[in-house]
């Protein structure tokens, strides 16, 4: 397809001229596609130098720039103080929801160490033990009452009490 400017610009020799290329190349090979339109236009770049071009600054630009970074600044602290509390509800409910489950972990343990100790004390393993070991229970000169009445025996370890002054 040709653009317009070049379709209305040709002329007629160069429609003749082309078609005389198409004729021959159709005459070469029958499977390869007509000329592009357009096909005679070279395309090449310049090199510029702008390394001694100094950019200007814009006073307008100045205030722009300061009046977006500042409208950003506010959306940015409104976001973080929008989403700051709920993200600090979110990991105090993580928090509150790990010490109840530390807490049914801790009363769990409490009462095996509860049955535990009621299965170590009770009087009929402690009758066992006492089998065991040739305990027998204690005559009665073997037990001394404490009944806060002074006995010779352990006062006489004692030394005697001096007066304070007062």
């Amino acid at each position: 397809m040709a653009t317009w400017a070049g379709f209305f610009k040709r002329s007629e020799a160069a429609i003749s001229r082309a078609e005389g290329r198409e004729a021959i190349r159709a005459d070469i090979d029958p499977f390869r596609l007509r000329a592009l339109p357009n096909d005679e236009i070279y395309f090449w770049s310049k090199r510029i130098d702008n390394s001694r071009v100094v950019r200007q600054s814009d006073p307008a630009a100045r205030g722009e720039m300061l009046s977006t970074m500042g409208a950003a600044i506010l959306l940015l602290a409104l976001a973080v103080s929008i989403i700051a509390p709920r993200a600090a509800w979110m990991m105090e409910g993580y928090k509150l929801e790990a010490l109840k489950v530390e807490r049914q972990t801790l009363l769990d343990q409490k009462r095996e160490l509860e049955v535990r100790e009621a299965a170590l004390l009770s009087p009929s393993r402690l009758g066992e033990l006492a089998k065991a070991n040739n305990l027998t229970s204690p005559v009665a000169d073997q037990i001394v009452h404490l009944d806060g009445q002074p006995v010779e025996a352990l006062a006489a370890n004692r030394t005697p009490a001096t007066p304070r002054n007062h």
